[in-house]
């Protein structure tokens, strides 16, 4: 039974906990009997061996597991009794000790929830984002669907920058070392992967059969370490150039994309930039509502969710910062010693986590902030909502449900992660709802 309840911190709750002694030698009676009955014993009928043979063969077992089912029953009453709702799990201030016909003492941890007072997000001013569809973002997304479309076809002319040009290796010097031919062979091998992004406006102006040289410095994680971080003065012959052929954007055009004219396909195209422009705008007034609650709020955050989020935050940047050192291994779903390596590197970096600790900080408080303004709105998220959101991330990535609700499962072991997403986004929109939209000048 619950004895006391000490507040540690804002986020940190102390509860000490003694089950009675006579509760757990009931448990261990019921344990022995039930194993009783189960038990066959040589030289008694089912059922009539003496309790105390049982104990004495089997006391240590049944000891242990009453042990171990009394402690979470206990500690799950003291927790409804105390009204306490732990966000990890409990730590044992001292390692309880287990003596028959004497209570057992428990004294555990647990992190909470701070508690907001007065919480108020009615009336929170957010700038007011008009939203419109120029006749430059039609043309635009037009022009990208049709570029998506584009075939190449051979043509002599000189290169210009939306080719496609083919080419023959020619030779490569390595500078600063005697190149062999295998080297030379090698960077045939590469093919476009020799290539700076900038060498194709070298080449404008060029015809077929012309020779081009460049001089191009070999990125350090280059899957051919006899390469990698190497310069090298390299020669290719133009063999071929395609020109990029765009389809006329026309009723003919709109029909092979499904629609009845050009004029369906441009209502529809029309509808989805004011639809992401829409959501980009919701989404930057969400985020001042959220910034205003959150230096509006001053409480302390639990240490546990600070932590997680600030090694969350890490390894992306880690990830973005060496993703070239692990492209390799994450193509291939294998991740290399060198890329383990590289992050481990950075976990340590003090700056890293200097620069990243204020944003995991502000990303808890909206957390907390979202999820205390949820509760008391009693904003849930059924299994439909659920399955409706699975079935637009679908239709946006061209993909099917069950690859999608696959991911999130595989992802974080259930359906949790996305139901939180969209009780989040419910929240959200619902202090949108509430705020006041302020004209900008």
């Amino acid at each position: 039974m619950l004895q006391s309840v000490e507040d540690i911190s804002p986020t940190k709750k102390r509860l000490r906990i003694e089950i009675p002694s006579d509760v757990i030698e009931r448990e261990i009676k019921d344990s022995l009997e039930k194993l009783r009955q189960r038990m066959r014993i040589p030289g008694f009928r089912p059922g009539k061996a003496p309790l105390n043979l049982i104990e004495k063969r089997f006391g240590n077992e049944v000891n242990a597991e009453v042990f171990e089912k009394v402690i979470p029953e206990f500690f799950s009453r003291a927790l409804m009794e105390a009204n306490v709702n732990p966000i990890t799990p409990p730590v044992f201030d001292e390692k309880p000790e287990f003596r028959r016909n004497n209570p057992i003492h428990l004294s555990i941890t647990v992190e909470v929830m701070p508690n907001i007072e007065n919480l108020h997000y009615e009336d929170i001013r957010a700038k007011d984002i008009p939203v419109t569809v120029e006749d430059a973002d039609l043309e635009d997304a037009l022009k990208k669907v049709a570029g998506e479309k584009a075939v190449y076809e051979v043509a002599e002319k000189e290169i210009e920058m939306d080719d496609l040009v083919n080419f023959d290796f020619v030779d490569c010097e390595v500078v600063g070392e005697e190149t062999t031919p295998s080297m030379k062979e090698r960077v045939s091998q590469m093919g476009n992967e020799m290539f700076p992004p900038d060498i194709l406006e070298k080449m404008i102006g060029k015809k077929k059969g012309d020779i081009s040289e460049f001089t191009t410095t070999f990125d350090k994680t280059l899957s051919s370490k006899e390469l990698a971080g190497k310069t090298a003065n390299i020669k290719v012959i133009i063999k071929e150039i395609k020109k990029k052929i765009l389809p006329s954007i026309d009723d003919e055009f709109a029909k092979d994309l499904g629609f009845e004219n050009l004029s369906k396909l441009q209502e529809r195209v029309k509808e989805n930039i004011y639809r992401l422009k829409k959501e980009q705008a919701e989404k930057l007034q969400k985020a001042d509502i959220l910034n205003t609650m959150i230096e509006s709020y001053h409480f302390e955050v639990p240490e546990t969710l600070f932590t997680n989020e600030l090694d969350t935050l890490i390894m992306e940047a880690q990830m973005s910062d060496k993703r070239s050192k692990i492209k390799d291994g994450v193509n291939t779903m294998q991740i290399t010693p060198e890329a383990i390596e590289a992050l481990q590197t950075l976990k340590d970096d003090e700056a890293l986590q200097a620069e990243l600790k204020e944003k995991a900080l502000k990303n808890v408080k909206a957390s907390i902030i979202v999820g205390a303004i949820g509760k008391k709105e009693g904003i849930v998220v059924t299994d439909d909502e659920i399955n409706e959101r699975i079935l637009t991330l679908a239709q946006r990535l061209s993909s099917k449900p069950d690859v999608i609700r696959n991911f999130y499962k595989m992802r974080d072991g259930s359906l949790e992660g996305l139901r939180q997403s969209i009780f989040e986004d419910k929240v959200l929109d619902m202090l949108l709802s509430k705020a006041v939209l302020e004209k900008g000048e």
